[in-house]
């Protein structure tokens, strides 16, 4: 029993060894700290099983240690929630930013209804970014506007809408199902094409997913695909179901008509009367510009639709991001091309294990130049001036990407009363 117990407690410690290890490096390289939404784990309730780890598609977000799941890289975590799921007694929330980083997010109540009565937010800009929970959201949202929707009852409503939804991503695009499958009487409009962020993917992307079932369509199974085909589901969900997406339809204004209840909504397009108002607009929000002279050029672009419109080009990513890395590797992988992948930090802190590696693959076949510690200075017709560590460097380029974030729409948020909450490790 002694050799038992001795083997254990030597392979126990030596696992909680390397995971601390682990962690050590993960914080010197930029990657314990969440981006957005991570797992706490509750020290006084984990049993040590190891049920999260094995069920996070993710790789060594959580680790163990002592006997305990420790975060180790958290701003790989992308919010599926498996972990808590998995963890069978409950030791497992997901939160928002950390103890000394602080996540913007919506003040938003467990039905999904903002502190203005009437609003609702669901999908990625209420925290939720993965595909299933980001539908899953806006079905419940619906179901929850579908309760409040009886104060209304006897009213005749006329022309006015049950909902107005605005985005048609993920949230968006369950939402609608679940308003069609209702018989509500609405509207669902977006900016842009529908699929929302999912739309903006680089071609071939691969896309993490999970079985999710759609209203009016049925279950669909799906764990690990590609942009295409994801879009190609939703068409023909939208086609069989009926929903209509109305495309390149800006919101722009919302009034409250505090005697009637309801809004009035000004869109780019017209002028909308509506009970409810559901917001699904991501949080992309606008793209985030670097400020250098040169950046008004038509050779600047803010998101890479196709990779193979690239020929025999000098091509410049910036960013250090999942997307910068993803567009940077897509447009390598195009034979003659010649890509230089510019980011301001001496490390990649937040990219998915998957793409470090193929970035690394990339590198090493001569694909992607990798030039870190740099920022540019100057776009010219020809060439990008970029300022590094050992002074300035001169690179030929036909394009550049420019992956720098977004602004979120903040603004406009608090513009029509909704309060912004910063929140430090809480949910």
């Amino acid at each position: 029993m002694l050799i038992v117990v001795g083997t254990y407690l030597s392979k126990h410690k030596k696992k909680s060894g390397k995971t601390e290890g682990k962690i050590v490096q993960a914080k010197e390289d930029g990657v314990h700290e969440p981006v957005h939404i991570s797992p706490f784990v509750d020290p006084g309730k984990c049993i040590g099983s190891g049920a999260c780890i094995t069920a996070c598609p993710e790789k060594e977000v959580i680790g163990l240690s002592g006997g305990k799941g420790k975060l180790v890289h958290a701003s790989r975590c992308i919010g599926h929630g498996a972990c808590a799921i998995a963890c069978p007694v409950g030791a497992i929330t997901l939160v928002f930013g950390s103890e000394t980083r602080g996540v913007d997010i919506p003040d938003v109540s467990p039905d999904f209804q903002t502190n203005v009565p009437g609003i609702y937010i669901s999908g990625e800009l209420g925290g939720m970014g993965l595909i299933k929970n980001s539908i899953t959201q806006g079905k419940e949202a619906v179901g929850y506007i579908i309760e409040s929707l009886k104060e209304f009852d006897g009213e005749d409503g006329g022309d006015v809408l049950d909902v107005l939804i605005v985005g048609a991503g993920p949230a968006g695009i369950g939402a609608s199902l679940s308003a069609q499958h209702a018989k509500l009487k609405y509207r669902t409009i977006d900016q842009d094409e529908w699929g929302g962020t999912v739309y903006n993917y680089p071609k071939k992307k691969i896309v993490m997913t999970a079985s999710v079932d759609l209203p009016g369509y049925g279950e669909v199974k799906l764990n690990e695909t590609t942009k295409e085909a994801l879009l190609e589901l939703w068409e023909k969900v939208l086609k069989k179901t009926g929903v209509k997406i109305h495309t390149m339809e800006k919101l722009s204004a919302v009034e409250k008509i505090e005697a009637k209840k309801i809004f009035k909504i000004t869109t780019s397009k017209g002028e909308y009367m509506t009970k409810k108002l559901l917001l699904a607009i991501g949080r992309r929000g606008t793209p985030r510009k670097l400020g250098a002279p040169g950046e008004d050029k038509t050779k600047v672009a803010y998101r890479l639709l196709d990779a193979e419109q690239h020929q025999s080009e000098d091509v410049m990513i910036v960013g250090g991001g999942d997307s910068a890395v993803e567009a940077a590797i897509a447009i390598g992988d195009v034979e003659g091309n010649r890509v230089v992948l510019s980011y301001r930090k001496d490390a990649f802190g937040r990219i998915k294990s998957m793409n470090k590696v193929r970035l690394e693959e990339a590198e090493a076949a001569g694909r992607v130049n990798v030039i870190l510690g740099s920022n540019v200075k100057e776009i010219t017709d020809k060439e990008i001036i970029l300022k590094t560590a050992d002074g300035e460097e001169t690179i030929p380029n036909d394009y550049i990407y420019i992956f720098a974030g977004g602004e979120l729409p903040n603004a406009f948020l608090q513009s029509i009363g909704i309060s912004i909450e910063k929140k430090f490790g809480t949910r």
